[in-house]
């Protein structure tokens, strides 16, 4: 009798250390070396794990920016000495870091943009764009439920008279608002750019007319008076090239709808 549990006890006792071995011979066997940079990279980046790189977090862009080489300024909280020291720890020229900033490309609050339905209930923005595109009759409106507010680890978006708002001194630009919003309302743009079309929508000015007052109806008098040839509507829609705008103001003053915006 004490061998009917002996024997299976030794068994199964034996067979655990077997697989026990194999697993540690596998272990060594097929060891992956990390690369030692990956946790230099890692110490040199700003830690906000906002995840705004799109990736989770600064760990798992650290280890792609040495394996698999990603753009130290995917982090847009990265400066110019983190660059510098990041590019020296891979042996890499440094690059031109370009501060951005959220800009939320949409101006129907409350009272200007039409609803289609009360959005009472839904919570995230994702959910309210699933029924419908949302309940707003613009479909490139911001729909001002918050998930952007939610992702903000920093402060610095809140909603006002029903739409999103960034608060310039607190954005770090690190752009994980603009990831979260299911229309791509909210853009990244270099913070020396103080004029913004604040509209994404492309529909005809007669349509716009009739759901949003302060949508971009396509006129065309900010690019008739652009002496840079900075300003262009296309598809219906007024577009800034940064690279020629020299922030004069000259399109702001002639907005008929007050949709282009001038922040100091």
């Amino acid at each position: 009798m004490f061998s009917d549990v002996l024997i299976p006890s030794l068994t199964i006792g034996g067979l655990g250390l077997l697989f026990g071995a194999l697993l540690g011979y596998a272990s060594i066997k097929f060891k992956v070396d990390k690369d030692e940079n990956i946790d230099k990279v890692l110490e040199k980046l700003p830690g906000a794990n906002c995840g705004g790189c799109g990736f989770t977090g600064c760990a798992a862009l650290a280890e792609a920016i040495v394996v698999n080489g990603e753009k130290v300024t995917r982090c847009n909280l990265v400066n110019e000495k983190q660059v510098s020291e990041i590019s020296a720890i891979l042996g890499i020229r440094s690059e031109k870091v370009v501060k951005k900033k959220a800009v939320v490309k949409c101006s129907g609050c409350t009272g200007k943009a039409l609803d289609k339905y009360n959005p009472e209930g839904l919570c995230d923005c994702a959910s309210a764009f699933k029924l419908g595109g949302g309940p707003k009759e613009c479909e490139f409106g911001c729909m001002g439920l918050g998930s952007c507010v939610s992702v903000c680890k920093f402060g610095a978006v809140s909603i006002v008279d029903g739409i999103a708002c960034v608060d310039k001194e607190k954005c770090t630009g690190c752009g994980a608002c603009a990831a979260v919003c299911p229309k791509n309302v909210i853009a990244l743009e270099d913070e020396n750019q103080k004029t913004s079309v604040l509209c994404r929508s492309t529909d005809k000015g007669a349509k716009v007319k009739i759901y949003c007052s302060a949508g971009c109806i396509g006129c065309m008098l900010c690019q008739k008076n652009c002496e840079r040839g900075a300003i262009t509507v296309k598809n219906n829609l007024a577009l800034i090239n940064s690279d020629l705008c020299t922030n004069c103001g000259a399109c702001v003053k002639v907005c008929p709808k007050k949709v282009i915006s001038y922040k100091i």
